[in-house]
């Protein structure tokens, strides 16, 4: 059995903490694209940071494997980890890469327990450097009312100068931001059992075949099959 459980992180701009074992069978799970950046340590072998998606992916590691994860929050990551986001989209790359000395903390034979203490704390500095306008991007866009024209003006920038804030702290643009957590919106009431049609008017969808392509562009399933696969 998959054992993934989450914990309330130390800072605001992180998300969560995370653990997951995986299980026996070594089975891949799919991951949705939720807009965040994570810095990840694996048994046996260390500490790497994965960057945001555009899509889902199967992530799989070998059976017994023990991950500890530190989730930031949409447009933290790429202030937090000193390099503009978008070159890091859709990878994972060694934290030895990006920070050799933070990479020499999280060694790859820690204990689960000394991991998470450790990349909490690891996080929770990182995390300190923040874009405050982009921390504000981010929350208005999540706003099934917000419309991305708007942005800019809204909050001082010509449109390059959003472009370039957004693809250095989140990854990628505004439109994609916007389209990632309205199909977060989707995913958090569908799993809470919520009817499909009206989880997709909640969140923000203009309609059924609004949702079903952006299904398909972010997690390759329709919606009906999506939800089947979540809940099975």
């Amino acid at each position: 059995m998959e054992m993934y459980r989450e914990y309330a992180p130390p800072v605001d701009s992180l998300a969560c903490l995370w653990t997951r074992v995986v299980p026996a069978d070594g089975a891949a799970i799919r991951v949705m694209p939720d807009a965040c950046s994570d810095l990840i340590w694996r048994s046996g072998h260390g500490a790497f940071v994965a960057g945001p998606d555009t899509e889902a992916w199967l992530s799989s590691a070998p059976a017994g494997s023990v991950l500890v994860g530190a989730r930031f929050r949409p447009g933290v990551g790429g202030p937090a980890l000193g390099v503009p986001l978008s070159e890091l989209l859709n990878q994972r790359v060694d934290l030895s890469e990006l920070d050799p000395r933070l990479a020499g903390q999280l060694a790859p034979d820690l204990t689960m327990e000394a991991a998470l203490e450790r990349v909490a704390a690891a996080a929770a500095e990182l995390a300190r450097s923040l874009d405050p306008a982009m921390r504000t991007a981010v929350r208005r866009l999540d706003d099934p009312r917000a419309r991305v024209e708007l942005l800019a003006d809204e909050l001082g920038f010509s449109e390059r100068q959003l472009r370039r804030r957004f693809h250095a702290a989140v990854g990628y643009g505004p439109k994609t931001l916007q389209r990632v957590l309205r199909f977060r919106r989707f995913l958090a009431r569908a799993d809470a059992g919520e009817d499909l049609s009206r989880a997709a008017l909640d969140a923000g969808y203009a309609d059924q075949a609004h949702l079903t392509r952006d299904c398909a562009r972010l997690s390759g399933l329709t919606p009906s099959r999506l939800a089947i696969e979540r809940t099975s």
